[in-house]
């Protein structure tokens, strides 16, 4: 998936959903961050942040609830997830369990309001765009 190029993120984000959902019963946050993972790991965090984003986003759109996606959002968990597999290495390895095992804080969906004032994520900008956090900065 190096090189994923924005005409191609459809079929990217929707091998790596069916790659997720081949042993989930539901997309829930655990699952969100474990396509999350696997993006980062195949393609890099700046090239996972468009995948995965435009993946979400056509998605809320194809379910009729384009209002759902959140642009600093789904950036912020690309960028959290990027920081973990980086730290982790090699021991990040292939293993998401062992991945989530080692870095429990993300399966938390409540994370961001480490990060983020509610009122931050709440807003039309963060919604639209990239927000940085202010609360606390992200570990880099």
């Amino acid at each position: 998936m190096t090189g994923t190029k924005a005409d191609d993120t459809g079929p990217a984000f929707e091998a790596l959903m069916a790659e997720v959902m081949a042993t989930a019963e539901r997309f829930g946050h655990r699952e969100h961050v474990h396509l999350t993972w696997l993006a980062v790991r195949r393609c890099g965090v700046p090239a996972a942040v468009g995948l995965v984003s435009d993946g979400i986003q056509r998605t809320a759109r194809y379910a009729g609830a384009p209002q759902k996606y959140h642009a600093t959002v789904s950036r912020a968990w690309v960028e959290l997830v990027g920081h973990h597999v980086a730290e982790a290495g090699e021991a990040g390895g292939s293993d998401f369990a062992a991945f989530a095992g080692h870095h429990p804080a993300l399966l938390d969906k409540r994370l961001l309001t480490r990060f983020y004032r509610p009122a931050t994520l709440a807003g039309a900008e963060a919604k639209n765009g990239w927000v940085e956090p202010d609360l606390a900065p992200f570990p880099r």
